[in-house]
Protein backbone atom coordinates (compact mmCIF):
# COMPACT_ATOMS: atom_id res chain seq x y z
CA UNK A 1 0.00 0.00 0.00
CA UNK A 2 1.39 3.34 -1.02
CA UNK A 3 0.88 6.52 1.03
CA UNK A 4 1.31 9.95 -0.44
CA UNK A 5 3.95 12.09 1.21
CA UNK A 6 1.33 14.47 2.72
CA UNK A 7 -0.70 11.55 4.06
CA UNK A 8 2.40 10.35 5.89
CA UNK A 9 2.89 13.81 7.38
CA UNK A 10 -0.70 13.93 8.62
CA UNK A 11 -0.47 10.42 10.09
CA UNK A 12 2.73 11.29 11.94
CA UNK A 13 1.23 14.60 13.12
CA UNK A 14 -1.94 12.83 14.34
CA UNK A 15 -0.02 10.13 16.21
CA UNK A 16 2.30 12.69 17.83
CA UNK A 17 -0.70 14.78 18.90
CA UNK A 18 -2.33 11.69 20.40
CA UNK A 19 0.83 10.79 22.35
CA UNK A 20 1.20 14.36 23.67
CA UNK A 21 -2.48 14.49 24.69
CA UNK A 22 -2.35 11.15 26.53
CA UNK A 23 0.89 12.14 28.25
CA UNK A 24 -0.60 15.43 29.48
CA UNK A 25 -3.77 13.72 30.74
CA UNK A 26 -1.75 11.00 32.50
CA UNK A 27 0.69 13.40 34.16
CA UNK A 28 -2.13 15.70 35.34
CA UNK A 29 -4.14 12.77 36.71
CA UNK A 30 -1.30 11.33 38.77
CA UNK A 31 0.23 14.63 39.89
CA UNK A 32 -3.22 15.84 40.99
CA UNK A 33 -3.74 12.73 43.10
CA UNK A 34 -6.56 11.35 40.96
CA UNK A 35 -6.95 7.62 41.26
CA UNK A 36 -9.60 4.97 40.88
CA UNK A 37 -11.79 4.36 43.93
CA UNK A 38 -10.40 1.94 46.47
CA UNK A 39 -11.82 0.03 49.39
CA UNK A 40 -14.50 -2.02 47.72
CA UNK A 41 -16.46 -2.68 50.90
CA UNK A 42 -19.67 -4.56 50.21
CA UNK A 43 -22.58 -5.49 52.42
CA UNK A 44 -26.02 -7.08 52.22
CA UNK A 45 -28.41 -4.27 51.19
CA UNK A 46 -31.28 -5.92 53.08
CA UNK A 47 -29.28 -5.74 56.34
CA UNK A 48 -27.80 -2.24 56.12
CA UNK A 49 -29.48 -1.20 59.39
CA UNK A 50 -27.81 -4.09 61.25
CA UNK A 51 -24.34 -3.76 59.66
CA UNK A 52 -21.71 -1.60 61.40
CA UNK A 53 -21.05 1.31 60.97
CA UNK A 54 -24.45 1.88 59.37
CA UNK A 55 -26.34 0.49 62.37
CA UNK A 56 -25.63 3.90 63.96
CA UNK A 57 -25.55 6.39 61.07
CA UNK A 58 -24.25 9.88 61.68
CA UNK A 59 -21.05 11.76 62.38
CA UNK A 60 -18.25 10.21 64.41
CA UNK A 61 -15.07 11.99 65.50
CA UNK A 62 -11.95 10.07 64.45
CA UNK A 63 -9.29 12.47 65.76
CA UNK A 64 -8.84 16.19 66.46
CA UNK A 65 -9.57 17.34 62.92
CA UNK A 66 -11.07 14.29 61.18
CA UNK A 67 -14.67 13.12 61.20
CA UNK A 68 -16.35 10.09 59.66
CA UNK A 69 -19.89 10.47 58.32
CA UNK A 70 -21.67 7.14 57.90
CA UNK A 71 -24.78 7.81 55.83
CA UNK A 72 -27.56 5.75 54.29
CA UNK A 73 -29.26 6.85 51.08
CA UNK A 74 -32.82 5.59 50.89
CA UNK A 75 -36.04 6.36 49.07
CA UNK A 76 -36.30 10.14 49.04
CA UNK A 77 -33.88 10.95 51.85
CA UNK A 78 -30.61 10.38 53.67
CA UNK A 79 -30.16 9.07 57.19
CA UNK A 80 -29.34 11.31 59.02
CA UNK A 81 -30.85 14.27 57.21
CA UNK A 82 -28.51 16.80 58.83
CA UNK A 83 -24.98 16.78 60.23
CA UNK A 84 -22.79 19.52 61.73
CA UNK A 85 -19.03 19.71 61.21
CA UNK A 86 -16.45 22.31 62.26
CA UNK A 87 -14.76 24.57 59.71
CA UNK A 88 -11.52 23.11 58.40
CA UNK A 89 -12.26 19.55 59.49
CA UNK A 90 -11.69 16.69 57.09
CA UNK A 91 -14.85 14.63 56.66
CA UNK A 92 -14.74 11.08 55.35
CA UNK A 93 -18.12 10.24 53.83
CA UNK A 94 -19.09 6.54 53.82
CA UNK A 95 -22.38 6.18 51.98
CA UNK A 96 -24.47 3.16 51.00
CA UNK A 97 -27.99 2.48 49.78
CA UNK A 98 -30.49 -0.10 50.89
CA UNK A 99 -33.00 0.14 48.05
CA UNK A 100 -32.07 1.58 44.62
CA UNK A 101 -29.30 3.57 42.92
CA UNK A 102 -28.85 7.08 44.34
CA UNK A 103 -26.10 9.65 44.25
CA UNK A 104 -24.42 11.79 46.89
CA UNK A 105 -23.52 15.18 45.45
CA UNK A 106 -22.45 18.33 47.28
CA UNK A 107 -22.74 21.18 44.72
CA UNK A 108 -19.68 23.44 44.57
CA UNK A 109 -17.33 20.67 45.78
CA UNK A 110 -15.67 17.66 44.20
CA UNK A 111 -17.87 15.26 46.20
CA UNK A 112 -20.02 13.34 43.74
CA UNK A 113 -20.62 9.62 44.22
CA UNK A 114 -22.98 7.11 42.67
CA UNK A 115 -24.49 5.04 45.50
CA UNK A 116 -25.53 1.49 44.65
CA UNK A 117 -27.17 -1.06 46.97
CA UNK A 118 -24.62 -3.41 48.51
CA UNK A 119 -21.59 -1.15 48.00
CA UNK A 120 -20.04 1.41 50.33
CA UNK A 121 -18.66 4.47 48.54
CA UNK A 122 -16.11 6.70 50.25
CA UNK A 123 -15.05 10.28 49.62
CA UNK A 124 -13.12 12.88 51.64
CA UNK A 125 -13.62 16.62 51.78
CA UNK A 126 -12.49 19.51 53.99
CA UNK A 127 -14.96 22.36 54.40
CA UNK A 128 -12.95 25.60 54.50
CA UNK A 129 -15.89 28.01 54.64
CA UNK A 130 -18.73 28.06 57.17
CA UNK A 131 -22.26 27.78 55.90
CA UNK A 132 -24.99 25.40 54.97
CA UNK A 133 -24.16 22.85 52.26
CA UNK A 134 -26.93 21.01 50.46
CA UNK A 135 -26.53 17.36 49.49
CA UNK A 136 -28.52 16.26 46.45
CA UNK A 137 -29.32 13.02 44.64
CA UNK A 138 -28.60 13.20 40.90
CA UNK A 139 -29.89 9.73 40.06
CA UNK A 140 -33.61 9.43 39.46
CA UNK A 141 -34.87 7.14 42.21
CA UNK A 142 -38.65 7.46 42.01
CA UNK A 143 -41.54 9.88 42.22
CA UNK A 144 -40.20 11.69 45.32
CA UNK A 145 -36.68 12.09 43.92
CA UNK A 146 -36.96 15.89 43.76
CA UNK A 147 -37.38 16.01 47.58
CA UNK A 148 -34.26 13.92 48.32
CA UNK A 149 -31.76 16.14 50.08
CA UNK A 150 -29.62 16.51 53.17
CA UNK A 151 -27.93 19.46 54.92
CA UNK A 152 -24.35 19.76 56.16
CA UNK A 153 -23.90 22.65 58.57
CA UNK A 154 -20.32 23.90 58.77
CA UNK A 155 -19.64 26.05 61.82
Amino acid sequence: MHFHRYEKYWLIFGLCTLVVFLTIVGVNAFSGGHQPPTGMMTLDPTKVDQTPPFDQPGLKKVDDNTYEANLIAMAFGYNPSKIEVPVGAKVIFNVTSKDVVHSFTIPGTNVNMMITPGHVNTSEFSFDKPGSYLVLCNEYCGSGHHMMQMTIEVK
